[in-house]
């Protein structure tokens, strides 16, 4: 990997900082041009990086860590929010959040990882790794969202399950394919977005949906470019390579089939613009709720079952 690989958005950055800076200050002519010099190149310089970025580099602006989280997506889009804690069986996992809400005029549950922003929250939330806990924890809320009728939205942003001892003691695998099993039959609309990375089962733990929509920098896969290489290669420097080799961004797993649709994201990715990349998740959102609320609970769990029986064929010829 090249030092640009990891340092292509470095220049970007420093264009947007110097605009913020000029934006504070009071107006005048020679500023004005000046900011609208900087916008301009801005625009250029975004559109080129961004229209040539690999596979790798794709992985890093999903990594990026201003990039909206679950909580940022109930702030921007959802009214009175009510968090749910605990399992009922052990504790409450942080790394997952979910809870009740109105999203515009209708009553949706809401799951999704949480990473956290400053050291302190991305500690206390395990870097959004959940334990048993957390997926227990959701499975509650998603079975508490069928009974009163509720669609669930999910939102997926985790490099994967915890691994540690404690969680492996605790059932980490069982929980995992436990959600798997009640997610694929649950009567009542899922929608799941893939906001960030979709790491292993620590993401397809709330990834049995309706319809499964990820952003444009967003990414999903069985494992890490860094796992994936240390595994074949023996050595993580390939993680580069292994990218490339697993194709794992939005436009590969449209192409396969994985995924329903690609959300747009803002010019520079969603963490230049938290607010509007949210918006835009949530247009998509409501007409996907629109269309699935009109069928029937046998209906969602025929086309549900379809749908995913329908992943992974391939053409020996």
């Amino acid at each position: 990997m090249t030092a640009s690989d990891s340092q292509f958005d470095i220049p970007l950055a420093e264009l947007r900082k110097r605009i913020e800076e000029l934006e504070g200050y009071p107006a005048g002519s020679s500023q004005d041009k000046e900011l609208e010099r900087l916008r301009v190149s801005l625009r250029k310089n975004t559109a080129e990086v961004y229209g040539h970025l690999s596979r790798w580099q794709k992985v890093l602006v999903a990594r990026h860590q201003d990039r909206p989280y679950t909580l940022d997506y109930v702030h921007f889009l959802m009214e009175d929010w009510v968090e749910v804690h605990g399992d009922r069986a052990f504790s409450d996992d942080p790394a997952i959040v979910a809870g009740l809400a109105r999203f515009r005029g209708r009553s949706v549950a809401v799951v999704g990882h949480e990473k956290g922003r400053d050291t302190k929250e991305r500690i206390s939330r395990n870097f959004g790794q959940p334990r048993p806990d957390g997926y227990r924890k959701a499975l509650r809320v998603m079975k508490m969202a069928e009974k009163f009728r509720l669609p669930v939205l999910t939102f997926i942003d985790t490099a994967g399950a915890y691994p540690g001892l404690d969680a492996e003691e605790r059932g980490q695998a069982e929980a995992i394919a436990r959600n798997l099993i009640e997610m694929s039959a649950l009567t009542v609309p899922i929608v799941v977005t893939v906001t960030g990375e979709g790491g292993s089962g620590g993401a397809l733990a709330l990834g049995v949906g309706d319809r499964v929509f990820i952003l444009e920098y967003a990414t999903y896969s069985v494992i890490s470019p860094e796992g994936c290489a240390a595994i074949l290669w023996k050595d993580q420097n390939k993680k580069a390579e292994a990218a490339e080799a697993m194709r794992i961004t939005a436009p590969d797993l449209l192409q396969l089939g994985v995924v329903d649709a690609i959300i747009p994201e803002p010019p520079g990715g969603a963490h230049t613009d938290p607010e509007a990349a949210c918006r835009r998740v949530g247009d998509v959102l409501a007409d996907a709720l629109d269309e699935l609320v009109r069928l029937s609970p046998n209906e969602l769990i025929a086309r549900r079952y379809e749908k995913f029986r329908a992943l992974g064929v391939y053409d020996e010829g």
